[in-house]
């Protein structure tokens, strides 16, 4: 197992939750091939919505961009291994108006 070896680069979670984000992504890594990014990001937005409720969104890879809007104190963006890892809780869209 990787834990204690993720690099945090920018998060507004919880301590404990950072660290469940971070073993999740561990045990992915031990579970899948690293080059299988698809099924990581599966099993650690699984895991999440188990854990803390659906919503949750999981991007892996070694090189992307993102732009997105997410619910306040679920956002992590972190590296382990040779990969990055982006976990967050969607926000709620805001009614619009007719």
């Amino acid at each position: 197992m990787l834990e204690g070896k993720a690099l945090v680069e920018d998060t507004d979670m919880p301590a404990r939750m950072q660290a469940a984000a971070t073993s999740a992504a561990s045990r992915a890594l031990d579970l899948f091939d690293v080059a299988d990014c698809r099924a990581i990001a599966a099993h650690i937005k699984t895991e999440f919505d188990k854990r803390y409720g659906v919503g949750w969104q999981c991007v892996v890879g070694a090189n992307f961009g993102c732009f997105f809007t997410h619910s306040s104190g679920t956002f992590i963006y972190f590296s382990l291994e040779r990969l990055t890892f982006l976990l967050f809780r969607a926000a709620a869209a805001a009614a619009v108006a007719s």
